[in-house]
Formats: structure tokens, sequence, C-alpha cells
């Protein structure tokens, strides 16, 4: 199947089995590949807590409905190469052990890479979101495979294959500049609170400093080049929120993580900050119209951040908060307007499209 112009599926196309039987013949694999260099290839924080028998049956259920839409696409397409691959991939997967591959004993290594989490996480995500954004649309016309998903995948991957660098990167500026200050009792204080007082505490600092590091962001020019990578989005969805350029990345979440490690919020606070945070950063950016009612004035939403991406000049420099609009009430950038969405996104310039492109743009010395 595959999906026509104005957004509704067309049945015995091919499209869509293609890609299924791709990316679910490639979760295979590389869950089979995480089964076996766990020391690598996970997280530490994660591994104790995996339920090996139902992740198991998981890998089982992606290399079955890997050669199944892998089938469909021969029966309905000559032009089946993705089904082709993933067909190859779920093969290799089997070969090296499939869902009955042994883990053998191992010792926890200085860095690993975030495997684990990225396949976790891109299927519990796709699940959730691809049928939210067919069955309330916001823009109807939006295929589900649109142009440039594949860059934003790619964003995807990077920033949770690196997500133990990443996490390394953002503690270093909270330790430099304010590890001299002696918070101890401060800090045990914070950790003795109730863990969900220790979780809105958490989002409105970092909230807080977001909205600083953003509104910065959009004023400085140099700065600006960095960020107008995540701005170069035309078509918002839920893979999209992922597009952020690694400089941009990596000065947000350091500067929005100082709150965390200066007040010394708990392990279990800042585990469920870091749940929240990822899910709204996605629902925000996703491709639906889903009403939340008197939500939307508590927390932000689509409706609330499209706006942020709108290429219509009265929304410039608005919606700067990425959880709280009350953020941006106090400081005057608030806009919503009643019932209405914005009519385009992007930045209005040709902009690359490629990965690689985008790393590179903000580093052109012809640009302005």
């Amino acid at each position: 199947m595959t999906l026509n112009q104005d957004g509704g599926f067309v049945l015995w196309e091919g499209k869509i089995s293609n890609y299924v039987s791709f990316c679910f013949g490639l979760i295979s694999l590389l869950a089979v590949m995480v089964f076996l260099f766990p020391e690598y290839l996970t997280t530490p924080e994660l591994r104790q807590h995996y339920p090996v028998d139902v992740l198991r049956q998981v890998l089982m259920g992606t290399l079955i409905l890997s050669f199944l839409f892998g089938m469909l696409s021969f029966v309905l397409t000559r032009n089946n190469r993705p089904a082709r691959w993933g067909i190859l991939f779920s093969t290799i997967a089997i070969l090296l052990g499939g869902s009955e591959v042994e883990i053998k004993e191992y010792q926890d290594k200085a860095f690993q890479i975030g495997l684990d989490w990225l396949i976790l996480d891109l299927l519990i995500l796709a699940v959730i979101f691809i049928p939210i954004e067919r069955i309330f649309p916001r823009r109807k016309e939006q295929l589900t495979l649109r142009s440039e998903w594949k860059t934003d995948l790619t964003y995807f991957a990077i920033s949770h294959l690196f997500i133990q660098l990443m996490a390394v990167t953002v503690q270093k500026p909270a330790t430099l500049l304010f590890g001299w200050m002696g918070l101890l009792e401060i800090q045990a204080w914070v950790v003795e609170l109730p863990l969900i007082i220790q979780v809105v505490a958490a989002l409105v600092c970092t909230d807080l400093v977001q909205y600083a590091v953003h509104r910065t962001f959009h004023a400085s020019s140099l700065l600006w080049r960095f960020h107008e990578v995540h701005h170069s989005i035309k078509d918002l969805d839920w893979l999209s929120g992922s597009r952020i350029h690694i400089v941009d990345a990596l000065l947000t979440r350091s500067m929005a993580f100082i709150p965390l490690y200066v007040f010394g919020f708990s392990t279990q606070a800042f585990g469920v900050y870091i749940v929240f945070m990822a899910f709204q950063t996605i629902l925000i950016h996703s491709n639906t119209n889903i009403n939340f009612g008197v939500l939307k004035y508590l927390l932000v939403t689509p409706q609330y951040h499209h706006w942020h991406h709108s290429n219509e000049p009265e929304t410039y420099g608005k919606n700067f908060a990425v959880h709280f609009p009350l953020i941006d009430k106090v400081f005057g950038t608030y806009y919503l307007p009643e019932g209405e969405w914005p009519s385009k996104y992007g930045v209005g310039t040709d902009f690359p499209t490629s990965f690689l492109k985008q790393l590179t743009h903000p580093f052109k010395r012809h640009r302005k």
C-alpha cells in the first residue's frame, strides 16, 4: 500500500510494504547485534531493566513482519528494492541467531553506543505517532513518507546512538561553572522532595533556561545559522523535531541541564524528566490537529509550537517555550490565535535537504 496526494491510503501499490519490510529487517538485524555485543551497543542505565524474554518475542515479530511485507511487495510491485534489502537483513539476523541468539558474558566498557535506545525509541514512537497522524492529521495531504524523511531519520539516529557522549558533554558546563559553590545542603533538600514535585520543578527550571537560550539563538545572527537548520523544516511531523544541528543541540541541552545538576535532582526525577521532555518534543512537532482543550493553555501543544515554525512575519519571535506557554506570556512572546494554524512552514529560502549539507551549511562564509 502507499499514500495518494490527499493523504489517503491507496492499496496494492507496494510502496509502504517496501519500506515496512526494509525497516523491520534493519531493526531485526540491529537488535541481534545488540544481543551479541551488549557491552558496546547498550546503555548501562537501561540494560539492567530489560525484560529479555519479551524483547526476544518482539524480535521474532519484527522478523516475521519483514518477511511478510517483503513478500507482499514482490507481489504488488516490481520496484521492490527496499523489500529485498529488508529480507536480506532479516536473513542475516536469523543466521546470526535470530530471536534465540545467545547473550555471552561480558564486562562493561568505558563507552557505549546507544543502539538499544535507538531501536526501542524508534519502534515505540512510530507505533504511537504514525497512527495518530493518519487518523487525526493537521495536513491531510502530507505523506507519511514525506520528502526529507530520510534526513530527519538520520538526525534521530545520531542523537540516539551517541546519547552517552551527549550526556557527558552537557554535564561538563554545570560542573565547571557551579561545582565550586558548595550547594550540598540545597541538593540534599531537593533530592528528598516527592518525585512529582521534583519533576515539575525540573521542567520549570529547564524551560526557563531553554527559553533564554532559544530566544538568543533567534536574536544572534551567528547562532541563528545553526538554529536555522531546525527551522528549515517545511513539513512538520513527529520525526521532523529531531532535525537539530549538533552545535545547536549541544549548546541548548548543556545549558538547559545545568539546573538539574546544580540543584541535585534525583536520578529518578532526571529520568522521568528526560522521558517527558523527549515525548513532548516529538508531540509538539507532530502533524496532528488534536484539540487539547484547556491543556493547551497549560502545556505546549502541536498547535502552539507550529506557530513558532510558521513562515509568516507576524509570528516571528513567538512561542519560544518548550513546556509551558506561561513563560511566553510573562515575557511577551505568546501567540495562539484561537482555532487557527499556520499556512506554511520553513525559512523561505532554498535550504539544503541532505544531512551532510545541512551540517556544513552554517559554516559557509558566503552566507549573509
